[in-house]
C-alpha cells in the first residue's frame, strides 16, 4: 500500500517549541489481570506504565468474599476496630503489594462491591449501624497500608474514595450500590470524610464515583428530551450532595470528586465540563475530576477498533478538565475486561493502545500536535504528542496516508490486525495506517 492507493490523505504536525503541559494519567484502569493470589501477569501492567489501579469489583461478585470490601477485610462489625486481630488483609495485603511491586499505585475504594444480585435481597450495601465506627474501620485500613499499624506497610497509597455509586438507582430496593436514602449517604460521607481528613491532612480524601450526568447532554440537545427518573436522579444526587457538604453543620472535604461514563467521548467531555463547572460553583475548585469508570464498548472486545476507541478516548479527554481516568476493567475475568484475553490473560490490542499512551505519558510533557487534510482539519485522526512520541490514532474504518512534519522523526511502531505496536521499517516518508491502526512514532 503507498499514497496513491489512498485517497485520504492526513498530515501530521509536533512542534517542540510549544510545550503544553505534562501528560496527564488517563490510562490508569480499574483492577488487574489478577486473580485469586497469582500476581504472575502483573507485569504487563508495568511494562505499560500504568499509573493507577483503582479497587472496586476487585476479584468478582462481593469482593470475592476475600479482597478489598472493608465488610472483607473487618468481618465483625461489631468486633473492636482498634484491634488488628479483627482484620483479615491476607488477601488484599497480596493484591496492594504486588501492584505496588509492579510500579502501580492502587487508588482503594472504601465500600463494598456492586451487588448485581437477580434476587434483589443485598447483603452489604446497606447504611453502616454507626458510621463514626465505620470510618475509624477505614481509618485502620489506612493506617496498614501507610503507616505499618497491624503489620503493615508503607505504601504511601494517597487516593481513600468513599463508597461507588450511591446514586445507582432512585428506588432504594433497585439500588445495588446503596440500600439508604440519599441523606443517609450525605450523612456516611460527611462523617468519614471529616473523620479521615483530620487522621491524615495529607491524603486525597475524596468519593463517591458518581454514575454520569447523562441527563445534562440530553437536555442540551433537547429542552423537551424525556430524562428517565434514573439519569435525572444521578445529578439531583450530585447537586444536593454539594449542598450538604457546603451547608454550615455538614461541612466536609472533597479533595477529588470521581465519576462514570459509558457514554461516547464527545459526551463524556460535556460530563467533564459539567462536573468541572459545578465544583468550581460550589468553591470546590482545587477539587480534582477524576473519571474513574469507563469503557467505549465490550462489544468490541479483542479488535482493532476498540484501541483505536480507547485511544481516541484519552487523546479527546486530554482537552477536558478531566485530572485522571480509569477504565473499566483491568481483569481478564470480567466482561468489561478490554486488555486481556479471558482465557490466558494474554494482551489483546487495547492493552497494546495504553501500552503507547503509557509511552507518551513516561515522557512527561506534551507538546502541541495537530492532524489536518487538504481542506482543513482531518476529524478522523486524533494525535498526541510528547517530547518524544507522537501517537496517531485512525478513527475511520477506511485507510488514511499520514505524512509526518516534526523534528527528529525516528522508529515506527504499528497497531492493527497484523501487529501489536511492533516495530516496522520506515523511511521516513507517509504512513499508511489501515481502518482503526494507530502508529507510534519516536522523535529523537
Amino acid at each position: 500500500m503507498n499514497g496513491k492507493d489512498i485517497r485520504r490523505k492526513v498530515t501530521v504536525t509536533a512542534d517542540p517549541g510549544r510545550e503544553l503541559g505534562p501528560v496527564r494519567p488517563l490510562h490508569g484502569i480499574n483492577n488487574a489481570p489478577y486473580y485469586y493470589g497469582s500476581a504472575e501477569h502483573l507485569h504487563w501492567l508495568r511494562e505499560a506504565n500504568i499509573p493507577f489501579s483503582r479497587l472496586h469489583d476487585t476479584c468478582g461478585p462481593y469482593g470475592g468474599f476475600r479482597y478489598v470490601d472493608v465488610a472483607n477485610i473487618f468481618r465483625d462489625f461489631d468486633a473492636d476496630e482498634t484491634d488488628p486481630a479483627n482484620y483479615d488483609f491476607a488477601a488484599t495485603d497480596h493484591l496492594v503489594t504486588s501492584l505496588h511491586e509492579n510500579g502501580v499505585e492502587a487508588f482503594y475504594r472504601l465500600g463494598c462491591t456492586i451487588e448485581n444480585d437477580p434476587f434483589g435481597i443485598g447483603y452489604r450495601i446497606f447504611p453502616p449501624a454507626d458510621n463514626a465506627k465505620w470510618a475509624r474501620i477505614c481509618e485502620h485500613i489506612i493506617r496498614h497500608y501507610n503507616e505499618g499499624w497491624g503489620s503493615g506497610y508503607r505504601l504511601g497509597l494517597r487516593y481513600w474514595e468513599i463508597w461507588n455509586e450511591p446514586d445507582n438507582e432512585p428506588v432504594i430496593a433497585d439500588n445495588p450500590m446503596w440500600r439508604g436514602t440519599m441523606e443517609q449517604f450525605f450523612d456516611l460521607y460527611v462523617t468519614a470524610a471529616n473523620h479521615l481528613k483530620s487522621c491524615f491532612p495529607g491524603l486525597m480524601i475524596g468519593g463517591y464515583g458518581s454514575c454520569g450526568f447523562y441527563s445534562v447532554v440530553q437536555l442540551e440537545a433537547s429542552p423537551d428530551a424525556h430524562i428517565s427518573p434514573r439519569t435525572a436522579y444521578f445529578t439531583e444526587f450530585f447537586l444536593k450532595f454539594l449542598e450538604h457538604i457546603t451547608s454550615p453543620g455538614t461541612r466536609a472535604p472533597l479533595d477529588f470528586f470521581s465519576w462514570h461514563s459509558y457514554a461516547d467521548e464527545d459526551s463524556c467531555v460535556k460530563f467533564a465540563e459539567f462536573a468541572r463547572k459545578t465544583l468550581d460553583s460550589f468553591g470546590f475548585t482545587e477539587t480534582e475530576s477524576i473519571f474513574n469508570e469507563w469503557n467505549t464498548g465490550v462489544h468490541l472486545r479483542g479488535t482493532v477498533q476498540d484501541a483505536s476507541n480507547v485511544l481516541s478516548m484519552m487523546i479527546t479527554m486530554h482537552d477536558s478538565p478531566t485530572d485522571k481516568m480509569m477504565y473499566y476493567d483491568g481483569q481478564y475475568i470480567s466482561t468489561y475486561g478490554g486488555l486481556f484475553s479471558p482465557l490466558h490473560a494474554e494482551p489483546l490490542h487495547v492493552y497494546y493502545a495504553f501500552r503507547a499512551y503509557g509511552e507518551l505519558y513516561s515522557d512527561g510533557t506534551r507538546i502541541e500536535a495537530k492532524a489536518f487534510a487538504k481542506n482543513g482539519e482531518a476529524p478522523g485522526v486524533k494525535v498526541l504528542a510528547s517530547r518524544g512520541r507522537l501517537l496517531i490514532v485512525n478513527r475511520r474504518d477506511e485507510p488514511v496516508y499520514v505524512t509526518v512534519d516534526a523534528p527528529g522523526t525516528d522508529g515506527l511502531f504499528i497497531i492493527d490486525g497484523g501487529h501489536d505496536l511492533v516495530k516496522v521499517n520506515w523511511d521516513g516518508a507517509g504512513i499508511p495506517l489501515g481502518p482503526f491502526a494507530t502508529a507510534l512514532v519516536t522523535l529523537s
